[in-house]
């Protein structure tokens, strides 16, 4: 099993669900993924990672987790789109420490 790395961006908007939404569309052009409007939650599946977004009332939080070659790449894809969607309001995706991410448990 690959290792993978985890990185969290926290991006302050009071329009999460909005920009989550807006960038799922966007980019399941190139990538899997889906939206969930009721739990306002998504997701994107690259292939060599997955961002996992969630929505809180002052923050659009993305969970990417991906092998550690794609990482910075990944990370680069989804604050660029976020940022240009959200040029208005100013986004800015600040994403955190990397580490490794926890190993799934086998089925």
């Amino acid at each position: 099993m690959t290792d993978l790395i985890l990185t969290t961006a926290t991006v302050a908007t009071d329009r999460a669900a909005r920009y989550g939404k807006q960038l799922v569309s966007h980019l399941t052009r190139r990538a899997a993924g889906d939206w969930d409007v009721e739990s306002a939650t998504g997701h994107l599946d690259f292939g060599e990672g997955r961002a996992a977004l969630s929505c809180r009332p002052d923050a659009l939080v993305i969970e990417l987790t991906a092998s550690p070659d794609a990482v910075e790449r990944l990370q680069d894809v989804v604050a660029r789109h976020l940022v240009r969607f959200g040029a208005r309001d100013e986004l800015v995706v600040d994403w955190g420490r990397p580490t490794r991410a926890p190993e799934e448990p086998e089925s």
